[in-house]
């Protein structure tokens, strides 16, 4: 099914678009509903562009209109990503952009689910930004800002960054905390740790897994796999224990979300196939990464 849908272009559109007005809707209730009401401060590129506002108005008495600076820092990486990654990619995530800020403007929350419990909104706000970010990568596309960074770094390195982006955030809002007081700035860490690892959890593109299979149907099964996918294997010849028949055992590694159509697609080739998955946690050499298109 993943594969068919990968290869349906018309549909894996129709999906994408999906995945960003939700992802936007969830993104705009999270906001009205738990960050406003526990006076949160922004991280990512809102919150440097907050900052570079207050900076200026502080020491320059001239303040700067936060929209130019979201555009201004926004820019320049939506076209690195543009040209690294994919037009489809920067495309998808801009269109992300903008519902959310329309949502915000046309769309109110707070007075439906609203609630003045600071930990509930720092603990269940910052798990469902987290899902509202999951969404968008599940739907190849992002929510902007530090996002682009993070998977654009991700991409080349082949292995997620977002502890990296944890640390960035904390960083800013630790500027915040000295510059306007630390309680804001103590539940916006917790907020981000919070989110942080709810992406962590449900965003496994960059885990990889190590696939053994034992098979009776060796040929048909490489060339199957050889076909459809595009990371080495290894072979080894075997003996089942209990039917003392050869059998071959079949060794590759590959990304965990590609493991669904793998093993789909090698149960079609042999039905008896057996496949067993274990996280890989080192992995030296070269790897395939498929580009996010």
């Amino acid at each position: 099914m993943g594969k068919y849908i990968k290869n349906n272009k018309k549909l894996a559109h129709i999906i994408t678009i999906m995945a960003v007005i939700i992802s936007a809707l969830l993104q705009t209730f999270v906001i009205q509903a738990f960050i406003q009401p526990a006076d949160l401060l922004s991280s990512g590129f809102t919150g440097i562009a907050l900052l570079i506002d207050k900076i200026s108005t502080a020491f320059f008495g001239h303040s700067i209109s936060i929209s130019f600076l979201l555009i201004a820092l926004n820019l320049p990486v939506a076209l690195l990503c543009y040209k690294a990654i994919s037009k489809r990619f920067v495309f998808y995530s801009l269109l992300q952009v903008f519902f959310s800020s329309t949502f915000l403007k046309i769309l109110n929350f707070e007075p439906f689910f609203g609630t003045n419990d600071d930990i509930l909104n720092v603990i269940f706000g910052g798990f469902l930004y987290g899902i509202c970010i999951v969404l968008a990568l599940k739907g190849r596309a992002s929510t902007g800002g530090t996002d682009f960074i993070a998977l654009y770094v991700s991409n080349k390195k082949g292995r997620s960054i977002w502890n990296y982006v944890f640390i960035f955030n904390v960083i800013l809002l630790c500027i915040f905390g000295v510059l306007f007081g630390w309680t804001e700035a103590g539940y916006s860490i917790l907020f981000q740790y919070v989110t942080t690892r709810t992406i962590s959890t449900f965003h496994q593109r960059y885990v990889r897994v190590t696939l053994q299979m034992t098979t009776s149907k060796p040929n048909e099964v490489v060339d199957a796999y050889i076909r459809n996918f595009r990371h080495g294997l290894s072979c080894v010849d075997a003996i089942g224990g209990y039917s003392k028949k050869n059998v071959t055992v079949i060794h590759t590694v590959v990304s965990s979300y590609e493991v669904p159509d793998i093993v789909e697609t090698m149960k079609m080739v042999d039905p008896y196939i057996i496949i067993n998955s274990f996280k890989t946690e080192q992995f030296y050499g070269r790897f395939y990464q498929a580009p996010i298109d």
